[in-house]
């Protein structure tokens, strides 16, 4: 069936003098187009994930493309959902396209950053096995859950800010190749020049992120789905396939499973996502999930527990 919708995921690192008046530019070309979703924008650049017809979405690329600043936008393009996938349009000025920032650790990726490997070579390293490397996936722990490169290490993050605070559990990687991997590269962009900053000397970052490794290579060494911020919550590619595995595990029985539910906590404040198979759902004595024993242990206390687990959060 001919695809309708499509989702737009991009970044840029590059030099906003005003980004109020990009705010405003970008709120006005994209209500134009009908497009929904979220952005970022700050000084240091332009992060976001849109939504809209084929049609309109191509339409914001060619428009975005005659702005010298945006022309070598890396655009990623999955199938969209019709409009599902956000509640709205939200476009915010911050600090940092990032959430999150290293304070005394920071870098300006104009200035220091990894050096880019693309999905097609980081698929030769990985079949050739001629070279030794070591994959670090950069997303947080949440994340990686249910999708992940084989044999790669996962870093202990809660929040992306923590990284400065992990380095000591990556020391042993000092004198190694080191890859960074995120969601759509934005991220590695930092992480990448965090771990040079800190002593780091060969260090890679894969290119446009895991999401245009999976696009190319679906279902080959990264395994799993691919965790998005919006309410699809999870992607990936060719999932009928015989070579997609399902490799998250519910975090109440232990059961292969790759659905995330919200914290049944009404007040948390992480907004966390919990992998909880279908069958603890349907278990009306197992269908409290918690992100941590801290909210569990509050909602007890309040009796706030919303008792509708299943239900995910519209946006992170």
């Amino acid at each position: 069936m001919k695809q309708d919708s499509q989702i737009l995921l991009f970044y840029k690192y590059v030099k906003i003098t005003d980004p109020a008046l990009l705010l405003a530019e970008q709120n006005e070309l994209c209500k134009s187009l009908n497009l929904l979703g979220r952005m970022i924008v700050a000084e240091e650049g332009i992060n976001g994930t849109l939504e809209g017809s084929v049609a309109d979405t191509e339409k914001y690329v060619e428009i975005m493309q005659r702005d010298e600043r945006f022309a070598d936008i890396d655009f990623k393009r999955s199938e969209g959902t019709g409009g599902k996938a956000f509640p709205k349009l939200s476009i915010k000025v911050r600090q940092e396209i990032v959430s999150g920032s290293f304070g005394e650790h920071d870098v300006d990726p104009s200035q220091t950053t990894g050096k880019y490997i693309t999905a097609e070579e980081l698929h030769d390293w990985i079949v050739e096995g001629k070279k030794e490397f070591y994959i670090v996936d950069m997303r947080n722990d949440y994340e990686h859950k249910v999708g992940y490169f084989e044999n790669s290490v996962l870093a202990p993050l809660k929040n992306f800010r923590d990284l400065p605070e992990k380095l000591e559990e990556l020391e042993y990687l000092k004198g190694k190749t080191v890859v960074t991997v995120c969601t759509g590269g934005v991220r590695c962009e930092k992480a990448s020049g965090v771990l040079i900053k800190n002593g780091f000397a060969d260090v890679y970052q894969l290119k446009n992120g895991i999401h245009t490794y999976m696009e190319k290579y679906p279902n080959q060494h990264f395994k799993g789905k691919l965790y998005v911020f919006d309410r699809r919550v999870t992607m990936g590619f060719n999932l009928d396939s015989e070579e997609h595995e399902v490799v998250g595990h519910c975090d109440k029985c232990g059961s292969s499973s790759d659905n995330y539910v919200d914290c049944a906590y009404l007040h948390c404040k992480s907004h966390r996502h919990i992998v909880c198979c279908e069958n603890c759902l349907e278990d009306k004595e197992k269908n409290i999930a918690y992100c941590t024993e801290e909210c569990k242990l509050a909602d007890l206390a309040t009796g706030l527990s919303s008792g509708t687990s299943g239900e995910v959060l519209a946006v992170l």
